[in-house]
């Protein structure tokens, strides 16, 4: 409701219409709400039909040949082979060489771009790929189309990738679902803080540890996660079983 000096001078139709004047309007938050909703609905349109898929995070700043980068490449190969698509941030580093590793190896390869102040252009090793301009819109994309999340070494964005996770998933905000570190270097005084800080002082709880699986073995990556959706399939199919004979028992009294 608007009275008084509140009551435009013109027409919502004569604004909408008239090309006139500054361009700001396309800098309001009204304008914003509409661009996150874009955002939202051609993620969801590119990736509704996404099979299966593994997130993959990681330092941009890895280089071509170094240890690390072969070992995202080879994880990225295994995911694949184990029947997962691998999704990344779209940029270079850990992300191009997950996603090398699934795209030459036949896989359905994934990145999930972002915009931002510095060039980064999606990586060449990318089958399907969008570039966000909110980083909290991307995250949604990661969370809703990923089975599971694999977490190489790498700076502020992968811990905040990686806790963003922990968190969903010990609130249960999400189904629980493997989040894997690789490296038990880079990553192990991290946990090691967790433990010895975090646990005593009770800020989260015993069977937080179990959300974290820790390896260098990419072998023992794919298996985790692996074993981790069987045994939720095992458990779907037993609730069902459970639901089905309660059904026939309520059917037959």
């Amino acid at each position: 409701m608007l009275r008084g000096r509140a009551v435009p001078q013109t027409t919502t139709d004569q604004r909408l219409l008239d090309d006139r004047g500054k361009s700001d309007w396309v800098h309001a938050d009204p304008w914003r709400v509409l661009r996150i909703q874009a955002e939202f609905v051609e993620g969801f349109g590119l990736l509704a039909e996404l099979p299966k898929a593994v997130s993959v995070f990681g330092s941009a700043r890895t280089k071509p040949g170094t240890p690390e980068y072969e070992l995202a490449v080879d994880i990225g190969a295994r995911l694949h082979e184990a029947g997962y698509a691998v999704i990344t941030g779209g940029g270079p580093g850990i992300m191009e060489a997950a996603n090398k590793g699934c795209d030459e190896n036949g896989g359905l390869s994934v990145g999930l771009g972002i915009e931002l102040p510095f060039e980064q252009k999606l990586n060449d090793h990318i089958d399907i790929g969008l570039e966000f301009r909110y980083f909290f819109v991307r995250k949604t994309m990661f969370v809703k189309y990923s089975q599971a999340f694999v977490v190489l070494p790498g700076g502020f964005g992968t811990l905040d990738e990686l806790f963003e996770a922990i968190t969903l998933v010990q609130t249960k905000k999400i189904t629980r679902f493997p989040i894997v570190l690789v490296g038990t270097e880079f990553w192990g005084g991290l946990l090691d803080w967790v433990k010895q800080t975090m646990l005593p002082s009770a800020k989260i709880s015993p069977e937080d540890m179990d959300l974290i699986h820790l390896t260098d073995d990419p072998d023992e990556v794919v298996r985790v996660i692996v074993d981790a959706h069987l045994e939720a399939e095992r458990r779907i199919q037993e609730e069902a079983a459970v639901a089905e004979a309660a059904a026939t028992g309520v059917s037959g009294t």
